[in-house]
């Protein structure tokens, strides 16, 4: 025999922080903030829905990385794919340098702070150099949703060490890889 939902309650909607999708200074970043909907049992943060706009490519292939507290990792580029970050846990600042010829943004940089509870969704073009730094307590927790699948056998990657001066960007405390 069912239950009758007569006699469960009903949950109520939920309100997106943020029905829009911001625009970033650098051309082609988007932030997505999402809706982290809790109580005192804990949270539900929603990572992908694939009616929003930012989701318009699907999601072909997703995957997680950590970076312990004080550590860096970067940075990194790809000539073809785009990567969508979102922060899981912990908190991750983030800093990109353009340095695509046909950009009108060339040449700039900008960092942003994600959290779970903000901005923790971040979309990153073909071209952009990345670097991040745990700036929390803990283990930071991300996932990526890049445009297309990891290609093992040749990588979509570029690096080059966080020192370089190649990019006008430092974090404040000399990190290695």
């Amino acid at each position: 025999m069912a239950i009758n939902t007569d006699d469960a309650e009903h949950v109520p909607g939920t309100i997106r922080p943020n029905e829009r999708v911001l625009a970033a200074k650098i051309d082609g970043v988007v932030l997505n903030p999402t809706a982290v909907i809790g109580d005192d049992r804990g949270v539900i943060l929603e990572l992908i829905d694939l009616r929003q706009d930012y989701w318009k490519d699907g999601a072909p292939y997703v995957y997680m990385g950590t970076c312990r507290p004080g550590k860096a990792k970067g940075w990194g580029m790809h000539k073809q794919h785009t990567d969508r970050y979102f922060v899981l846990a912990g908190e991750m600042l983030l800093a990109l340098y353009d340095d695509r010829d046909d950009s009108p943004t060339k040449g700039v940089v900008q960092e942003f702070y994600l959290t779970r509870d903000g901005i923790n969704q971040l979309t990153i073009p073909p071209g952009v150099w990345h670097a991040h730094r745990n700036v929390g307590q803990g283990d930071l927790i991300f996932a990526n949703a890049p445009s297309v699948p990891f290609q093992h056998d040749n990588p979509d990657k570029w690096r080059l060490p966080l020192d370089t001066d190649l990019i006008p960007y430092k974090f404040d405390t000399g990190l290695g890889y």
